[in-house]
């Protein structure tokens, strides 16, 4: 299994994308305009698309994908794309962006019988075996909307996307839990939306800083662990660069290592680096 990173910024530049991730070659994690970066073959093969949250950054580009794709998928005898997320995070997708002014409504288009996307509510906590033996865990977030993370398994080991998250003791707690099962997570993708100076605004927001991410990764149990820090809104890196120091303490006596996460970017399972690509990165399990 191998997840790729096609999009991860807070905000629009004209080399940044937002948050969308490319597991193998049939599923997404969120749908901002990082998708825009797939060949319309890859995109044709779209089968399942999981949604952390409705805001615009992640979930841009999935009315597009939907209309896209209808006719290839049709003429393959393929079932409708199935979208994933909380049934009000669904919701919010059905009455304002797939409502027949913003855009059709392909949930029942190109005819109710075979639609081009079907909607399919989780819950947190609930783990699917989607195909392939891959797993995927909703994991709690707290948002100034419905949110949720996930966790994605293959062999044992995780990948975790915090999505959109503010403060959130819950989370860790659960990441805590899967090391003393035995499952720990090895890679994890969180945020620092906002710099320091934006404490107040951050909080109001939903999300974290550098300084808040510090004070939550006290609560998680020591063990290695890669963490990577995404959805940096343009301009506003280098600020956030140089406010890591406390953080990279914190981390260090987790035992996690600290990057910042790049578009591009490989997570391979059990794989090799495919030659030449310098951001690959492997985990053996």
């Amino acid at each position: 299994m191998q997840i790729t990173v096609l999009g991860c910024a807070g905000g629009m530049d004209v080399r940044a994308r937002t948050t969308c991730f490319l597991i193998d070659d049939d599923t997404l994690i969120d749908a901002g305009t990082g998708l825009f970066a797939l060949p319309l073959s890859v995109q044709q093969r779209i089968d399942h698309v999981f949604i952390t949250h409705a805001h615009l950054d992640h979930i841009a580009a999935l009315p597009l994908l939907a209309d896209t794709a209808v006719r290839q998928r049709m003429q393959q005898g393929r079932g409708p794309i199935r979208v994933y997320a909380l049934p009000e995070v669904l919701k919010a997708m059905h009455e304002h962006l797939f409502n027949q002014q913003i855009w059709p409504d392909f949930t029942v288009l190109p005819t109710p019988a075979q639609p081009a996307i079907t909607l399919v509510p989780v819950r947190t906590g609930e783990r699917l075996e989607w195909s392939q033996g891959r797993v995927i865990e909703v994991l709690p977030a707290l948002h100034s909307v419905p949110a949720v993370g996930y966790a994605v398994s293959h062999g044992g080991a995780h990948w975790a996307f915090t999505g959109d998250t503010g403060r959130n003791p819950a989370l860790w707690q659960r990441l805590n839990a899967l090391r003393a099962a035995g499952t720990p997570v090895r890679w994890l993708v969180t945020e620092t939306t906002f710099s320091n100076a934006d404490q107040s605004f951050a909080d109001l927001s939903g999300h974290l800083t550098a300084a808040a991410l510090a004070e939550d990764l006290e609560a998680l149990d020591a063990g290695a662990l890669e963490l990577f820090l995404s959805h940096i809104k343009p301009g506003d890196q280098n600020a956030i660069l140089r406010e890591l120091e406390p953080l990279r303490e914190v981390a260090g006596r987790k035992q996690c290592r600290l990057h910042l996460l790049q578009q591009g970017q490989t997570f391979r399972f059990n794989g090799v680096p495919a030659s030449g690509i310098d951001n690959d990165i492997v985990l053996n399990i």
